[in-house]
């Protein structure tokens, strides 16, 4: 069992235990931890917390001092200088989430008993006993599918897909199974719908790399020329949850190579209009502090994709013993960012019928420690009671770099955080 889980399995930290989400009393916000709620939408395999969680934010012990502390202090000395236009509008939109984000961070500092599970989060499970593969999967190199998409041989790229037989029992699948026991199936990579059409885990192989896929899913690996290969025949087999996390245009991400970037005006050819449900689609888009970026985002790019702007919802970042990850009134690095959610138009041209569906409480605050760079917490689950439609919803995720039982998945590299290197077997 798990550190803390005997004495506090009860409660709200019983349902955390469980399904990843810790409701703070008399807030609006609530803890995720990312690991568990992943975990649910794979039934031979979990996310390993050591790999999820690879980024170090401890906070640094008394007496010890940071590196750079004393050109901080040199920082410090400066004379502070007067903002320019558009950082007084991004201060006056921080002064206005500010009361939300220090409640929400207030209420989790008072939730002692899980504060004390907090930074056990990481070590969680067995870190060092992965899935059959893992030892073979640190010797390869993993494919870049961003370059190999541009290649002339993209087309030729192939995928085996692994999946279980009816009669195969479970306990099988995740060892080293004989091959009598397992189906496969190869198909084209890039610029195709990928589906793992089974309730189970399925494996996929690739240019030796194993890669884990959650049952139900479905993905297309392309450019943005593509995708209008994911746009239904018909509007009444359109998605009503659609969740996008471009990749702005941003300096320091073009310096660091983490990935490659997009010009904004590019996302104005989204087809979000026509990937939407006939009965609307709740949009929920995230989006940086920039204020040249939210302008952006409020004056032309919701109106081209025909979203009415509801709320916006926060992803508060903290480091492991629950202090924030940064000083919240930093101008440039603060410690949060934003979930824009608006509705796009259904039949008749009217925006969706608020009595079909739960209406949005804005101002509401996720609180979680951050992944790898840009890995957003999963909020699907926080929004399907706000969907407009047909039920169960109809998914999508767009720029994608991981998977989710039951979703679509559209981006250059769906693939990124699905490799066999971020899970580990159950039977662990």
């Amino acid at each position: 069992m798990e550190e803390g889980a005997k004495k506090e399995e009860t409660g709200e930290l019983k349902e955390f235990f469980s399904n990843g989400l810790y409701h703070l009393p008399k807030s609006r916000a609530l803890v995720m931890d990312p690991v568990r709620v992943l975990n649910a939408f794979y039934t031979n395999f979990r996310v390993s917390p050591s790999m999820y969680y690879c980024r170090s934010f401890e906070s640094i012990s008394h007496g010890e001092k940071p590196v750079s502390e004393s050109r901080r202090k040199r920082k410090r000395k400066r004379r502070p200088y007067a903002l320019n236009e558009r950082e007084l509008a991004a201060e006056m939109r921080h002064q206005e989430a500010r009361p939300f984000l220090l409640d929400a961070h207030k209420a989790l500092l008072e939730e002692i008993d899980f504060m004390s599970i907090l930074p056990s989060l990481k070590r969680n499970g067995c870190p060092t006993n992965g899935i059959e593969s893992l030892s073979n999967a640190e010797q390869v190199t993993e494919p870049s599918f961003v370059e190999l998409g541009h290649l002339w041989q993209a087309p030729y790229y192939e995928i085996s897909l692994r999946f279980r037989d009816q009669s195969t029992p479970s306990e099988d699948f995740t060892g080293a199974e004989p091959i009598q026991y397992c189906k496969e199936v190869s198909m084209s990579l890039f610029n195709n719908l990928v589906s793992n059409w089974t309730d189970d885990d399925m494996k996929a192989q690739f240019l030796d790399n194993l890669y884990i896929l959650p049952r139900k899913c479905r993905f297309h690996m392309s450019d943005l020329r593509q995708i209008h290969h994911l746009i239904p025949a018909s509007s009444d087999d359109g998605f009503n949850l659609i969740v996008i996390d471009p990749p702005w245009e941003n300096r320091n991400v073009h310096t660091k190579s983490v990935y490659p970037t997009l010009p904004n005006r590019y996302l104005l050819s989204l087809p979000v209009k026509k990937l939407a449900h006939s009965e609307g689609a709740l949009v929920a888009l995230w989006v940086t502090n920039r204020e040249k970026l939210r302008v952006f985002v409020e004056k032309e790019l919701l109106p081209a994709w025909g979203v009415n702007q509801e709320t916006i919802f926060y992803w508060l970042k903290i480091k492991e013993d629950g202090s924030l990850l940064s000083d919240l009134d930093l101008i440039h690095h603060r410690p949060y960012e934003c979930l824009v959610l608006g509705y796009t138009q259904g039949k008749g041209g009217n925006f969706c019928d608020q009595q079909k569906y739960t209406p949005l409480k804005g101002d509401q605050v996720v609180i979680s420690i951050p992944g790898d760079h840009s890995r957003k917490p999963p909020i699907g689950n926080l929004l399907t009671n706000h969907v407009p439609g047909p039920l169960p919803a109809r998914c999508l995720e767009l720029f994608a770099r991981e998977l989710m039982a039951g979703w679509t998945s559209w981006g250059n590299e769906p693939l990124r955080f699905q490799h066999s290197r971020f899970f580990l077997s159950k039977k662990c």
